[in-house]
């Protein structure tokens, strides 16, 4: 296990009429919470075998013998303020907790692979930064060395500006990056495969 290396996970606890809420308004809450539940266990299934340090942040509570098994994830909760001030708080904790590679992903990549996660830890090696673009204009990962304050303030959340905005700081801040493959986030129905449920 290395020890300086920490994946974030930021989750929501799956709760029906809580998670997925413009998947839901086509499919239904009961279908969306369906799915998200299979995203948490691709997640599960992607990150658990990673040789490093694993940290999951809930969004409503800290939930025990659940998805994410207590002696291969710690738990906390999601700090207050909107997702930038979350994502700089976990940042900026992780660094102060010693670790010099931090990387954060979401739950909602149903593209995510464990290589492609490795990939993120490999490229901090060389690198000051790395991203992975979301095709909606986001990013499914966020990876860096030290905290940068910019890539968390002045930020249209989850509109298409996220991505080429951080990238923007990133050059401003003379940083050296890498991306990584475009995937899709799951937020409609076009975007999920629902074979996997069963369901065609």
């Amino acid at each position: 296990m290395e020890q300086t290396k920490l994946l974030l996970l930021f989750v929501r606890n799956p709760e029906l009429g809580k998670v997925k809420t413009r998947l839901a308004a086509t499919v239904g809450p009961e279908v969306a919470l369906e799915v998200y539940i299979h995203l948490l266990q691709h997640t599960r299934q992607v990150t658990q075998q990673l040789p490093v340090d694993k940290l999951v942040y809930y969004a409503e509570k800290i939930a025990h013998n659940d998805n994410w098994p207590d002696d291969i994830y710690q738990k906390a909760l999601q700090p207050e303020g909107d997702l930038g001030e979350k994502m700089n708080a976990a940042f900026e904790n992780a660094f102060a907790s010693g670790y010099t590679s931090v990387v954060i992903i979401g739950s909602d990549c149903q593209q995510l692979t464990q290589e492609i996660i490795q990939q993120a830890f490999a490229a901090l090696e060389t690198h000051d930064v790395v991203i992975g673009p979301a095709l909606d204009g986001g990013y499914y990962l966020l990876g860096m060395k030290k905290l940068h304050l910019p890539f968390f303030r002045n930020k249209q959340w989850s509109t298409e500006h996220v991505f080429p905005d951080t990238l923007k700081d990133t050059r401003a801040l003379h940083l050296t990056y890498t991306l990584l493959p475009i995937l899709s986030d799951v937020d409609k129905a076009e975007d999920f495969d629902f074979s996997e449920l069963g369901q065609e």
